[in-house]
């Protein structure tokens, strides 16, 4: 999810997209019903014309990475970045129990010198 909260609900997101796709034929340009809907739902132009790019890439009528598919990349990616850096903690354990295992070891070889 983003950084920024939504204001508006996914349903009106929805219709917004819906009224601009089913009313552009209305209007002189697409852009012209874009800012009359937005300014009916109280949002910025730019901002309904991300949903309606986002709504044609999620149904195969534009290029680009569909929604699910890039939360479930980014989600991956969050996945990779945690497991790396458990995987450098573990590295570092081993190393510090190895050096301390090596360090005991020849603590208890210069006991058993001094025996004999």
């Amino acid at each position: 999810m983003s950084k920024t909260t939504n204001k508006f609900a996914p349903e009106v997101r929805e219709r917004a997209v819906r009224m601009v796709l089913d009313h552009k034929g209305d209007h002189p340009s697409r852009w012209a019903a874009i800012t009359f809907i937005a300014a009916k739902i109280g949002c910025s132009g730019l901002t309904l014309l991300e949903w309606v790019k986002k709504a044609e890439v999620n149904s195969g009528k534009r290029a680009g990475v569909p929604t699910e598919l890039a939360d479930r990349l980014k989600a991956l990616e969050r996945e990779n970045r945690e497991l790396r850096q458990a995987n450098e903690i573990l590295r570092k354990a081993s190393a510090y129990f190895a050096q301390a295992e090596r360090a005991e070891g020849l603590g208890a070889r210069s006991s058993d010198d001094q025996l004999h």
